[in-house]
């Protein structure tokens, strides 16, 4: 089991890594590309978080193994909502200003009850893949559209003030734009072979990895991102790269490895991690507003959802060594 965690922790480093330059360099080639700043925020940095989400899943799929593909995206939702709008809150509360984020709250939600309804089958079939798939590209081409024309909001400033700080050449952008894809491949080659062999060597099921210590690790650029916002009181974006990555998982990630390779799913996909991931979108429309009318997480509310987190990953440990 020594190589395969090697294996699964250097892929993970490497994965971050990656992930991290390739948002860079995206970013800036957009910005050099004309693309306006909120666009960029929604769609370029949002969406691009998730690159080792989709990557991880693809290569999952592709090698034979949809369970870790799966687990993999809705694990990343569980921690994204969980452990890192929970962990951010309990630094610093997250107000949340934008209009275009309160709007795409229910379209959230709406797209997290579409996946869980396309498996109450417990398949994922090519035909629902390509629901999920056709849903992503309406909602992105509406996100374009709904951008373009309404350019002021404060998303589009944090994420103005973001680039102004990571200045980067046009040829370092392209250039790590495309490193970026390349190692975001081989570093997710590398975890899936370690993730499997560790889930094989316990006699678990690669969904329960997927969703542990894959999810983790893949949530990682998010949880960066969210960070770094909270500090510089970019609360927009924090919330933002969250909303935009669930929505990018569910869509586009678990549409991608399904239309790849077909998938069983168990029950306990149903009743214990999507239900859980519906209820923690849900928890979303429940912060409470404050004096000035703005919607506020809260530090009791961050504690909250790490607790939630806490215990959930604590039950699929415990599963993990035959006590659950």
């Amino acid at each position: 089991m020594i190589l395969p965690g090697c294996a699964l922790l250097f892929g993970l480093i490497l994965l971050v890594w990656s992930a991290d330059r390739f948002v860079d360099g995206a970013a800036a080639t957009a910005q050099y590309a004309g693309m306006p700043p909120l666009l960029i925020g929604m769609v370029v940095i949002g969406f691009g978080t998730s690159a080792p989400e989709l990557v991880v899943s693809a290569v999952s799929a592709l090698q034979g193994n949809p369970g870790l593909a799966l687990g993999n995206a809705y694990g990343s939702n569980i921690s994204n909502i969980a452990l890192i709008l929970g962990l951010t809150a309990l630094i610093s509360p997250i107000t949340v200003k934008s209009g275009v984020l309160r709007k795409e709250l229910p379209i959230l939600l709406g797209v997290t009850a579409l996946g869980a309804t396309l498996l109450l089958d417990l398949t994922l079939s090519r035909l629902d893949s390509w629901i999920l798939l056709l849903v992503f590209t309406v909602l992105m081409g509406w996100s374009i559209w709904h951008g373009l024309r309404h350019r002021q909001d404060s998303l589009g400033t944090d994420v103005d003030e973001m680039l102004d700080e990571n200045i980067m050449s046009r040829r370092s952008a392209f250039i790590w734009l495309i490193a970026g894809i390349v190692l975001l491949v081989i570093s997710s080659r590398i975890l899936v072979w370690g993730a499997v062999e560790i889930a094989r060597g316990f006699g678990v099921s690669d969904l329960i990895i997927g969703l542990t210590v894959v999810a983790i690790g893949t949530s990682l650029p998010e949880l960066a991102s969210a960070l770094a916002a909270t500090r510089k009181g970019e609360h927009d974006l924090a919330i933002g790269n969250v909303i935009g990555s669930n929505m990018f998982n569910t869509l586009a990630v678990v549409g991608l490895a399904g239309a790849i390779r077909p998938m069983e799913i168990g029950a306990e996909v149903l009743y214990r991690d999507t239900l859980l991931m519906g209820l923690l979108t849900v928890a979303l429309f429940l912060v409470r507003a404050d004096k000035d009318g703005e919607k506020k997480i809260s530090r009791i509310d961050g504690l909250l959802l790490l607790t939630i987190y806490l215990g959930y990953s604590g039950y699929l440990i415990a599963k993990v060594f035959g006590v659950a």
